[in-house]
């Protein structure tokens, strides 16, 4: 069986695909054989005078058990291949993996992050799926893998990529206006280079920790900057910049009225989003679960951000 990029999670899937088809192109030739056949044997120009004919007890014994059998099988097979999927290797490398509209975020043991899942070659890879809103689902194309992202749970996928390559990864469950946009890299490079690249990731985020005020690390880590800039254009959602102080127009329930977006207002949007409505922007931003202090983090950098 062919391998290619998908290593042992994408033989399984092929493996079961193959035999499904197989039995599904059987089962197509031989019905239509027998249909040819059926019209061909008793066109009424060879049998001008109908007969009855009487069933067949061993013929309706038979056409029940084997298709049951054959589908059994296919239940077997495909609950095999799905324990394999499940069953992820000790030593693995784990990566947990933050989705949230509409971004992909990745997390390495110690601390390093990326936004494209870099990953060495020949080497079990773990992943944790978490979501920080609504249902998304993680999908590797080329490695024939998908596994939901649920809120409140923690899902796991492992593979083995055995090929050095670049590969797209994709949400597959709609998750609103901008789920086409949700997309990123695998990039599986030699094991040398993982390492020095994993060396760079730690110590670029060690430093960025140190040198990003709070409030900036939590507006890209809870992917607020996928929908609002900081350079004055809007984009699903208004600009962060000059935000804090300045008069908004908003709908509640329907009815127009302008605001101060002051340090209520931002709090207000954060927990509620849909409360106070920008005028002019969609529905779309999901509720936030920040602490208090995580708030202030936000507000705060929010007032220096002019």
């Amino acid at each position: 069986m062919l391998l290619g990029t998908t290593g042992l999670s994408g033989r399984v899937v092929e493996n079961i695909f193959i035999y499904v088809a197989v039995i599904s192109v059987s089962l197509l030739a031989f019905i239509t054989f027998l249909m040819i056949y059926f019209v061909v044997r008793y066109h009424r120009k060879r049998n001008p005078n109908p007969e009855d004919i009487r069933g067949s007890l061993w013929l309706e014994i038979a056409w029940t058990v084997f298709p049951t059998l054959l589908v059994l099988t296919m239940f077997y097979y495909g609950l095999t291949g799905f324990k394999t999927l499940k069953k992820i290797p000790e030593g693995a490398m784990k990566v947990k993996v933050i989705s949230r509209m509409w971004s992909w975020s990745f997390e390495y043991e110690k601390g390093a992050k990326s936004e494209v899942l870099k990953v060495p070659v020949g080497k079990d890879i773990e992943l944790l799926l978490t979501t920080a809103d609504v249902i998304h689902s993680f999908y590797i194309p080329a490695f024939k893998i998908k596994q939901d992202a649920v809120p409140g749970m923690g899902n796991r996928l492992w593979f083995k990529p055995t090929e050095v390559g670049t590969y797209d990864v994709l949400c597959a469950e709609y998750c609103g206006l901008r789920h086409s946009y949700m997309l990123t890299k695998l990039e599986v490079v030699p094991e040398e280079e993982f390492k020095k690249w994993y060396e760079i990731a730690l110590g670029k985020a060690m430093a960025e920790k140190k040198a990003m005020p709070r409030g900036e690390q939590l507006l890209q880590e809870r992917g607020c900057r996928a929908c609002h800039t900081v350079d004055g254009t809007p984009l699903l959602g208004p600009t962060f910049k000059g935000l804090f102080g300045k008069n908004v127009t908003v709908l509640t329930e329907g009815k127009e009225r302008t605001l101060s977006a002051d340090e209520n207002y931002i709090r207000n949007s954060i927990l509620e989003p849909g409360k106070d409505l920008v005028k002019g922007f969609p529905p779309v931003m999901p509720p936030l679960k920040l602490t208090e202090d995580e708030i202030n983090q936000i507000i705060g950098y929010l007032k220096d951000l002019k």
